[in-house]
C-alpha cells in the first residue's frame, strides 16, 4: 500500500472495488435477478440461524425485513457521493507542522478582528482611538462584570481600584499616538489580572 492512501481506500474492501466495477456489466434485469438471490439467500440464512435457537418468525415479515434492509441499503448508496469527484479534497501524505493560513475558522476570525485594526492603526492614529480601545474598554468591562460584578460606568470608583491607575487612565483618556507593542502588551497583561 502506498502512503498516500486516503481514508476511503484505507476502509474499502477489496471485494467492494471489485463488485463497484462490475456494476456495468448485465443490465437491469441481471441487477433484479442478483438483488433477488442475494435476499433470498439472506433470508434462508436467517430462518435457518432462528430455528438453530429456537424461535420462530413469520416468513412474511423475514422477508419484508429483508426487503426493506436492502432498499436502505441500496437508496443510501444510491445517494451517497461520487467516490471521485471535484469536492474531495486531496490526500495530505504527512502533517508538517505548519499552519494552513488559507483555511477559514473561527480563531483566525478572531485573530483578524484583533490584527488588522492594529496594523491599520500604525499609520493612522486615530483609527486606534476609534476602534481598538473601546474593543479593549469592553474587554475590561466584560472582565469587571464576570469577576467583581461592576463595570466602569455603574460603579466608577470601584473598577478603577480594580483596573489600577495606568489602565483606568488608559481607557479613559485617548492616547495623542498608539502606544508601541510592548506597552500594549504590558496593557493587556494588566487586563489579563484583573
Amino acid at each position: 500500500m502506498s502512503g498516500s492512501a486516503s481514508i476511503d481506500d484505507l476502509l474499502t474492501f477489496e471485494e467492494e472495488r471489485a463488485r463497484s466495477d462490475d456494476r456495468g456489466r448485465g443490465g437491469r434485469a441481471g441487477r433484479v435477478l442478483r438483488a433477488l438471490a442475494a435476499n433470498a439467500a439472506v433470508v434462508v440464512v436467517l430462518i435457518v440461524g432462528l430455528r438453530a435457537v429456537g424461535l420462530k418468525v413469520s416468513l412474511v415479515i423475514l422477508v419484508a425485513g429483508v426487503f426493506a434492509v436492502f432498499a436502505v441499503r441500496r437508496v443510501a448508496a444510491a445517494l451517497a457521493p461520487p467516490a471521485g469527484g471535484k469536492s474531495r479534497t486531496p490526500a495530505v501524505r504527512y502533517d508538517d507542522g505548519t499552519w494552513n493560513w488559507g483555511a477559514r475558522d473561527a480563531l483566525r476570525a478572531a485573530i483578524n478582528g484583533w490584527e488588522l485594526p492594529l496594523d491599520w492603526s500604525t499609520t493612522r492614529p486615530e483609527r486606534f482611538s476609534g476602534v481598538i480601545l473601546p474593543r479593549l474598554g469592553e474587554l475590561a468591562d466584560e472582565r469587571l462584570r464576570l469577576k467583581h460584578a461592576v463595570t466602569r460606568e455603574s460603579d466608577p470608583v470601584r473598577a478603577r481600584a480594580l483596573l489600577g491607575d495606568r489602565l483606568w487612565t488608559f481607557l479613559e483618556t485617548p492616547p495623542r499616538r498608539p502606544p508601541s507593542p510592548r506597552d500594549l502588551a504590558v496593557i493587556v497583561a494588566e487586563l489579563e489580572k484583573i
